[in-house]
């Protein structure tokens, strides 16, 4: 039997097959079409379906069980039927300020008291919509598990800025308290078998009979998922337009000063923060081909003498938490091949001190690092990394989110089958 994984993106939706070994059986994926937000979640059923139907029937045929990936915090309120009664709200979507000020007078600094978060969008939906037929808020990849077997769940990493503890296994007593409580969707672990894609639907999609739905995730937990086996100490780091860092530990890290917070990931906990630095910095500078041309002409065993704070504008997320916290790129040198080195290794200073920082609040000492990202691909960069890392740094081999998804519906995350 096969496995099916689906990542929906914020540009398109990936579809992965694998089969009981992990390798790979069929790929497919589609851009997103452009669409009035009101009309978007039937847009993404649309391409849901058009995605299955996109690989092999011979493959659907033995399709056992799916899992989907989802943006964090795109959200939608549904009736009891699982039709949307508002238009979603974006992951980005930061309209509910006023409502994210509420939530820190109730909690003080709290991951769900920000106007991202699924929680302050939720108290947001509810005061424009007074329609008493909202039944339950749910994420992107819950709506769409849910359009697919008809049972309404979330689970607990895109549930976690809804204000879920998971290691409670249940939400706060305040959040409980409040008028919108009743419209929290359950949550489950991810990978979680929910139940059957229904039957009409199971056929017209060709898929394995009883195919089975599980819990779905958040798209970047789903890539970490993808790099492969984790133990205590591991650090992956995503160089894409910005810089993100999650590391294995054992313990839970919550520090909302330095822009900390952890997933429950199995046994394990999943510490992250992400810094404003990163690719985009890069890119600003430099087209991919002068990347190419002059990290060639870099030397990453031989310390530059610049210490920037690669930054296109002020404001940090991680390791320092600052609004106001201004780029250090000064002096500029003649030579472009000199400056991108200065970038390169302010990025990675970026990246050590996140790991530092860890380890200050109770992580385990880092032991390797595995990269995703467009930056994974440049050895220049790995190697300068590496030298100020003090670790092993290598890329994954495996970085498509959907691949993730798939090994979470075959139970090869942390054997839920």
């Amino acid at each position: 039997m096969f496995y099916l994984g689906i990542d929906f993106g914020t540009s398109g939706a990936r579809a992965c097959v694998i089969d009981p070994a992990g390798l790979t059986v069929a790929e497919h994926r589609l851009a997103h079409p452009v669409v009035t937000d009101a009309a978007l979640p039937d847009s993404w059923f649309t391409t849901l379906q058009q995605l299955i139907l996109g690989i092999p029937a011979a493959v659907r045929l033995k399709i056992a069980a799916l899992a989907i990936d989802g943006t964090s915090t795109t959200v939608v309120l549904c009736n009891k039927q699982m039709e949307p009664v508002s238009a979603p709200l974006w992951y980005h979507d930061s309209r509910a300020r006023l409502e994210a000020l509420e939530l820190e007078q109730l909690a003080g600094k709290h991951i769900a008291a920000s106007a991202t978060s699924s929680l302050a969008k939720l108290l947001w939906l509810s005061k424009q919509n007074s329609s008493t037929a909202a039944h339950v808020l749910l994420h992107q990849s819950d709506w769409l598990s849910a359009k697919l077997c008809g049972v309404a769940v979330s689970d607990y990493h895109n549930a976690l800025k809804l204000g879920y503890d998971p290691q409670a296994a249940d939400y706060p007593e305040w959040i409980k308290a409040l008028p919108q409580a009743r419209l929290l969707p359950r949550v489950v672990e991810p990978g979680s078998r929910i139940a059957p894609v229904q039957a009409e639907l199971n056929a017209q999609l060709g898929l394995a009979h009883g195919c089975l739905v599980h819990a779905g995730t958040t798209d970047s937990l789903a890539a970490l998922m993808a790099t492969g086996p984790v133990e205590e100490g591991l650090g992956v780091t995503s160089l894409g337009s910005t810089l993100v860092l999650k590391q294995i530990s054992p313990v839970r890290i919550e520090d909302a000063d330095h822009g900390i917070y952890s997933h429950k990931y199995g046994s394990y906990w999943l510490v992250g923060g992400a810094s404003n630095s990163g690719g985009a910095v890069l890119a600003h500078y430099f087209s991919a081909a002068e990347l190419q041309k002059l990290s060639a002409q870099i030397d990453p065993d031989l310390p530059g003498p610049l210490d920037y704070y690669p930054l296109l504008k002020p404001g940090e997320r991680f390791p320092v938490s600052d609004p106001a916290y201004e780029p250090r790129m000064t002096p500029v040198p003649s030579d472009p091949a000199a400056f991108l080195q200065a970038l390169l290794e302010g990025i990675a200073r970026i990246e050590a001190a996140g790991y530092a920082l860890f380890e200050r609040l109770g992580a385990p000492k880092l032991k390797y690092v595995v990269s995703t990202g467009g930056g994974s691909y440049n050895p220049v960069f790995s190697r300068i990394r590496q030298r100020l890392l003090g670790v092993p740094v290598t890329q994954a081999k495996h970085t498509e989110a959907a691949y993730g998804a798939a090994l979470l519906a075959a139970g090869k995350i942390w054997g839920q089958s």
